[in-house]
């Protein structure tokens, strides 16, 4: 791929050198301003409060990325009815190695763009795949860091009660010290 070797180098020197705080479990969710990764359309993450929001954040390079993808596809298809957002957030430099790489693994769900590295940035992303669950009220959840198959009920276990917890009534975030925060960030 294009831009793996130098988008890394980067990638490592922004996590090692960032001094922001990560986005954590029980933090509001920040917003950032993307763009399709085939420039049809911008998204910004307010746009989808609302929703339970899944975002994935990849590259082409990732090869547990590629993994994930017919997972999110079935929680995208699954559970999108009910009120679930599922969105890709692609870090590559070069958009072509995105759009290649949806050409071999293709994905159901909407995919976003931020070469730049901002939105990852304000998430304090720190590994890839990198997956924040945000809910309704667009507060962060659950994080995962990578993709492992074994935990994929979980997580599917995981967005089916925050749909039904947003159903019946909006949850107020877990306040510091509480042991459903504890868990949460789990």
């Amino acid at each position: 791929m294009r831009s793996r070797t130098r988008w890394l180098g980067a990638f490592c020197a922004l996590a090692l050198a960032s001094h922001a705080p990560a986005a954590a479990a029980q933090s509001v969710a920040p917003d950032c301003a993307l763009r399709a990764v085939d420039d049809s359309r911008r998204y910004a993450l307010r746009e989808l409060r609302g929703k339970v929001l899944l975002l994935d954040f990849w590259a082409s390079w990732c090869g547990t990325c590629v993994e994930a993808v017919p997972f999110l596809n079935d929680l995208d298809r699954d559970f999108r009815g009910r009120g679930l957002a599922v969105l890709g957030i692609n870090l590559d430099e070069d958009p072509r190695d995105a759009l290649e790489f949806l050409e071999k693994y293709p994905a159901d769900f909407a995919q976003a763009a931020d070469a730049d590295g901002d939105c990852p940035r304000s998430f304090g992303v720190e590994t890839m795949p990198a997956s924040y669950l945000i809910d309704r009220e667009g507060v962060i959840r659950y994080v995962y860091a990578g993709f492992r198959p074994g935990e994929a009920a979980l997580l599917r276990a995981r967005v089916s009660e925050l749909l039904t917890e947003s159903a019946a009534a909006p949850q107020a975030p877990a306040r510091e010290g509480d042991e459903d925060a504890r868990a949460n960030q789990r």
